[in-house]
C-alpha cells in the first residue's frame, strides 16, 4: 500500500465539497437559458453538450463511453445532433456564462469577490497541477481549456478538473470491481449517499425493467438483499471502491501537502454550504427511494 502524508479521506471530503461546487450549474435555470439562447433547447441534450464540449464535436459513443452511467440510446438521440445547433465553441462560452450567473446567484456579490474564493481558487488550482491525462479522458479535455480569469470562475475551473480527474479514476475502479453502469447506480443508490431511482430513470434513460433486472444481478452476488439493501458484502465492495478511489486521486492532494487540502477544505466548507441552503439542487434528489 502507498504511503499517505494525508490524513485518511482527506481527498475524498475535499472532493465532497469540490463536486457540488462543480455540478450545481448543471441543475441551475441559468444553464436552460443560456443554452436555449444558442439553440440547445432539450435538458438532457443541453447536459450532454456543456459537459462533453471541452472534448470537441465527438460521436455518441464517446460520450457514452466517458460518461459511463447514461443509456447510449439516450446519449445518440442529442449527440451529435446538438453540434449542429451550436458548436463546441458556442457550448463552452455558454457554459461559462452558466456558471457566473449560477455562483453569482447562489453565493451573492460579496462572496464572488471574497479574499476565501480568491484563496480557494488559488489552492485547488495548485492541486492540479499534479493531476495526469493518462486514461483521463474528460479530465484531459478540461485540461487543455484556458483558466478564467476572475476567481470564482478559476475556481469553478480547478473544481471541475479536480472532479473529473477522480470521475475517471472512479470509473477504472468500477469496471474493476464488475460494475455495469446500471448496477453502479443501484449500488450507489443503496448507500444512501446516491441520487434517487426516481431521479436516475428520469434523467439517464434507463427503464424500471432494467433498475430491476440489475438490482437482480447484484442479489445474486450477495451485494443487496431481497429489499435491494447492501447487504456486508456490498457496503464492502462500496468502501473498497471509494477507497480505491482516493488512492487514484491522491497525487494531487499529496501535492498540495496536507496543510494545503485542510485549508481548501475549510474555505469550501464555508463557501458550498451558503450555495445548498440558496437552492443549488433539486429537493428529494439523494435519496433511496
Amino acid at each position: 500500500m502507498t504511503s499517505s502524508s494525508l490524513p485518511e479521506r482527506a481527498e475524498r471530503r475535499c472532493h465532497h465539497l469540490l463536486n457540488p461546487f462543480h455540478s450545481a450549474h448543471y441543475f441551475s435555470p441559468d444553464l436552460g437559458r443560456e443554452l436555449g439562447a444558442v439553440g440547445v433547447e432539450h435538458p438532457s441534450a443541453a447536459y450532454f453538450a456543456v459537459r462533453a464540449a471541452a472534448m470537441g464535436p465527438v460521436g455518441p459513443g464517446v460520450v457514452t463511453a466517458t460518461f459511463f452511467n447514461f443509456r447510449h440510446e439516450l446519449v445518440a438521440r442529442h449527440v451529435p445532433a446538438v453540434w449542429e445547433t451550436a458548436s463546441p465553441a458556442v457550448v463552452l462560452a455558454a457554459r461559462e456564462r452558466v456558471v457566473d450567473a449560477t455562483l453569482r446567484r447562489l453565493l451573492g456579490e460579496e462572496v464572488i469577490g471574497s479574499k476565501e474564493v480568491a484563496e480557494a481558487a488559488e489552492l485547488a488550482l495548485r492541486a492540479t497541477e499534479a493531476c495526469v491525462r493518462t486514461a483521463r479522458p474528460l479530465y484531459a479535455a478540461h485540461a487543455d481549456l484556458p483558466v478564467p480569469e476572475r476567481p470564482h470562475l478559476a475556481l469553478w475551473h480547478a473544481a471541475t478538473l479536480l472532479r473529473e480527474h477522480r470521475g475517471d479514476g472512479h470509473l477504472t475502479v468500477l469496471l474493476g470491481a464488475g460494475l455495469d453502469p446500471v448496477e453502479a447506480l443501484v449500488s450507489h443508490t443503496a448507500t444512501g449517499k446516491g441520487m434517487s431511482p426516481k431521479w436516475m430513470l428520469g434523467t439517464r434513460g434507463w427503464t424500471r425493467a432494467d433498475w430491476e433486472a440489475a438490482r437482480g444481478r447484484l442479489q445474486e452476488r450477495g451485494l443487496v438483499d431481497g429489499e435491494g439493501e447492501l447487504t456486508q458484502a456490498g457496503v464492502a465492495l462500496r468502501e473498497e471502491i471509494e477507497t480505491a478511489t482516493d488512492r487514484l486521486d491522491r497525487a494531487p492532494y499529496e501535492h498540495l501537502g496536507a496543510a494545503g487540502v485542510e485549508r481548501l477544505t475549510e474555505l469550501l466548507g464555508g463557501i458550498v454550504p451558503t450555495m445548498l441552503g440558496a437552492g443549488a439542487f433539486p429537493e428529494g434528489m439523494i435519496g433511496k427511494k
